[in-house]
């Protein structure tokens, strides 16, 4: 950990555990970095989050947290508690978890700001009502946290995230995996929800296929539980790159924005390509765009908003995932060509 300055509040914000919401966090470090240019800002995260939250200007130290899911993990958190006491002025908890509060609790920090829930009194001293009805999407919660009580959250102003892009770790890794210099498309067919977020991987390979066709190299991203859907859309496929498990998580940053563009389902790696400036293809089945958006202008919704849908179900309970197996690659391909179009129109 880094020392803490002396002027300016220093605030600790207790992170979130998926990649997405984490990326979506960074609206709340830009809030309070535009409220207090001079603020020092922590974040307590799991380890595997620290090359996103490394590219995120605003964060000034990483407090590793590393608990399973589902694990309490006291002695993890008390000893990380007794790092952090007398270092921080506020705290701010992003989960609404009971276990969640407890590092800012046992390190003394003196506001402890967080939504009710799980009957959190004590460990938090400012609990706020969370009325979903205003703060309708993930990141508007988020910055809300950063406002003080008496906000018009009517008028909440959301800033977007933005992650820095390393170019000579981009050029390193495209040598070392041998991409080309073509224009890129990447996919992600994963979504650590479930599978009723999942196109199928059917309509991925077809895609893959006219991409190339029409010019694209396209990579296809994700972690090691990825590489099987990868190798289903990329195999026997001159120019379509399997890199699911094979890079780190910052270079997968930097791949994404050296793509034109992503077809992705609601996932964590969508939320990065937004943050990187990236084009975005989102795909949505049982999850709703209007909860958890890709922060950027340069998207395209896909989602045939059947009448079962959205179900935010980790597998559809009809069985059938019409609301994904109905959504054409051709579709999606004339949506990828369309922006392309624009692209070239603007230049």
């Amino acid at each position: 950990m880094s020392a803490v300055p002396l002027s300016g509040e220093r605030i600790l914000v207790v992170g979130p555990s998926w990649v997405g919401d984490m990326v979506m966090a960074q609206s709340l470090l830009k809030t309070l970095r535009q409220r207090q240019p001079d603020c020092h800002i922590g974040v307590v995260a799991p380890g595997w989050s620290q090359p996103i939250l490394e590219r995120m200007e605003e964060v000034a130290e990483v407090a590793t947290l590393d608990v399973t899911h589902g694990e309490f993990g006291w002695g993890s958190r008390r000893a990380l508690a007794k790092r952090l006491t007398g270092r921080f002025d506020r705290a701010i908890v992003l989960p609404r978890s009971w276990k969640s509060a407890l590092v800012p609790f046992l390190a003394r920090i003196p506001r402890r700001t967080g939504y009710t829930g799980e009957q959190r009194f004590g460990l938090l001293n400012e609990r706020r009502p969370l009325d979903k009805t205003v703060l309708d999407q993930t990141v508007k919660r988020f910055v809300a946290l950063g406002l003080p009580a008496d906000a018009d959250l009517e008028a909440l102003s959301v800033p977007r995230p933005r992650l820095r892009v390393d170019t000579e770790n981009l050029a390193a890794v495209r040598d070392s995996l041998g991409l080309s210099s073509r224009p890129a498309i990447g996919m992600m067919p994963g979504a650590e929800y479930g599978p009723a977020k999942q196109w199928p991987l059917g309509h991925f390979r077809e895609l893959a296929q006219r991409l190339v066709a029409e010019g694209f190299e396209v990579r296809v991203l994700g972690g090691p539980k990825d590489a099987e859907a990868g190798a289903v859309i990329a195999e026997g496929q001159t120019g379509v790159h399997n890199l699911c498990g094979k890079t780190r998580l910052a270079d997968a940053v930097d791949l994404l924005a050296d793509c034109r563009q992503v077809v992705t389902n609601d996932s964590g790696l969508m939320h990065v390509a937004a943050a990187v400036g990236t084009g975005v293809q989102a795909l949505y089945g049982s999850s709703s765009p209007r909860y958890t958006p890709p922060l950027t202008d340069e998207a395209t919704i896909h989602t045939l908003a059947l009448e079962c849908s959205p179900c935010f179900q980790r597998t559809c309970p009809l069985g059938h995932t019409n609301c994904l197996v109905q959504l054409s690659p051709q579709r999606v391909l004339q949506a990828v060509l369309a922006s392309r179009a624009e692209l070239i129109g603007r230049s």
